[in-house]
């Protein structure tokens, strides 16, 4: 477990707790281990649009051939005899706590030929040089794989299926699940796999803002479209949804609110890439967001759960999104995503967050990310005390994109924390670690307490989460 596993806040009964000393379980910057030569110990890092999964007793990481490499000096000669790793296509690692990763290197040495002839040919010296976005399922004694090849900044894309008996070796190709071109209506990218618990029908949900999001059923046996050619229908975009980006699907089901959710990130995937969700009885749809907005129509859906911000005493977070969602089978949920720091944008952390459900259903996350803390039980006054407080609101850009992203660092665009005292004057209906938050004479009810790692601090303390009227993220952690 993490080194904040075995910490426990001072203070008990009716007392405030005080944050405590706990040491971070790895640093955030990895300048030492971003070269090739050492993927050994990319760990966490290097990780971009994750698929994290649990089979049996260890978590299983996946994600898109992304990397930050250090930049090479101007006068830097090239060395003959340093021959260079081999690199592959989908990154794989494992972990037994959700804290500690290790590298287990690639699904591919590389790029299937099925996919490589569908795109090249026709998009040419664009098609992207890795595999992006798996997503990895269990079906039976097989894992089923669904990656994708597309190419910057059009529609012409793949997502093919690969099979293997073990999560970490002997993928093989299967076939073409949904493919397309210019002239399709959508793009075939970032796919996941949803059954329908009442119906048994298994669907795949995909899309970016080339059209939005759209679910084609599959067929169980084979792991493909149920209908050959079939490329399913639309189930969300977003305003202005042919220029502004919608992507990155994640749909899960939470048996205990018997819905599904489906989570989509918005903005430019360096910058202000910013997660939110809309919720539905059946996972192929109609959804509606936190407003009761049909997700279909040309407008922007709440709420907002995640997107850059920054706590005193770091740098600072960008490029919040392209989550993973995902439980340990005890009835804990957590989020996972891309974090990018905004001193340096192209670094890439694993950003893992506790995920709690309000009461009425709808999803909240942390605003600390997880290091395997101890919970216990809190009451009204533990909690009492100075907080960083931080509105989660979406933030909108304008400045030219590249292939439909921007590189740029983020400034006032950041959501920055302020002090607030959290006492008798703003705390009210308490129970078990749930209250109703007065912050600026607005209230907002379903608010979760626990305790969690505080990264910028290296300390442990009390966090909170909720979601205001509005549909943003509200999040705290106790600093005094």
């Amino acid at each position: 477990m993490a080194a904040t596993a075995a910490a426990v806040l001072t203070g008990c009964g009716g007392e405030p707790l005080k944050p405590t000393d706990a040491p971070n379980p790895w640093a955030d910057r990895y300048e030492n281990v971003a070269s090739p030569d050492s993927m050994a110990f990319w760990a966490a890092y290097n990780v971009h649009d994750p698929c994290i999964r649990k089979f049996g007793d260890t978590y299983y990481c996946y994600s898109t051939d992304a990397a930050w490499f250090p930049p090479r000096p101007k006068d830097a000669k090239p060395d003959a005899n340093r021959p260079r790793p081999k690199m592959g296509n989908i990154p794989m690692r494992k972990s037994n706590d959700l804290v500690h990763w290790e590298f287990a290197g690639y699904a591919f040495d590389s790029i299937p030929a099925e996919a490589w002839n569908h795109v090249y040919p026709i998009s040419g010296r664009k098609t992207s040089r890795g595999l992006w976005a798996p997503f990895v399922y269990q079906e039976g004694d097989t894992y089923r794989m669904y990656y994708c090849l597309s190419t910057f900044g059009e529609k012409v894309s793949y997502i093919g299926l690969a099979e293997s008996k073990d999560p970490l070796k002997g993928w093989q190709p299967k076939g073409c699940v949904v493919k397309t071109d210019s002239a399709s209506v959508m793009n075939a990218i970032d796919p996941t796999i949803i059954e329908n618990h009442e119906t048994k029908q298994l669907w795949m949900v995909y899309g970016s803002f080339f059209g939005g999001i759209f679910a084609v059923e599959l067929d169980r046996k084979t792991g493909l479209t149920l209908k050959e050619g079939d490329q399913g229908h639309l189930i969300a975009h977003r305003a202005n949804y042919q220029v502004d980006n919608m992507e990155a699907p994640e749909v899960i089901y939470n048996p205990d609110t018997k819905k599904y959710y489906l989570f989509v990130s918005y903005g430019p995937l360096v910058t202000t890439y910013n997660v939110r969700v809309c919720v539905a009885d059946k996972p192929e749809g109609p959804y509606k967001d936190y407003l009761g907005v049909d997700p279909r129509g040309e407008v922007n859906t709440f709420p907002v759960l995640t997107a850059p911000y920054r706590f005193e005493n770091h740098g600072g977070w960008q490029g919040m999104a392209h989550c993973t969602c995902f439980d340990d089978g005890n009835g804990n949920y957590y989020l996972a995503s891309q974090g990018r720091l905004q001193s340096e944008p192209g670094m890439m952390d694993l950003c893992i967050r506790r995920m709690d459900f309000r009461e009425d259903g709808w999803p909240m996350v942390s605003p600390e990310r997880f290091a395997g803390d101890a919970q216990q039980k809190l009451s009204q006054s533990n909690i009492y005390g100075e907080y960083e407080v931080i509105r989660i609101v979406d933030n909108y850009i304008e400045k030219e994109l590249s292939d439909g992203q921007s590189n740029v660092l983020l400034e006032e665009e950041v959501n920055k924390s302020e002090r607030v005292v959290l006492d008798g004057n703003n705390v009210s209906d308490f129970n078990d670690g749930v209250f109703t938050l007065t912050l600026k004479n607005t209230k907002i009810s379903g608010v979760k307490s626990y305790i969690g790692h505080d990264w910028e601090n290296q300390k442990q303390t009390v966090l909170f989460t909720g979601i205001d009227n509005q549909g943003f993220a509200v999040w705290g952690k106790k600093i005094n």
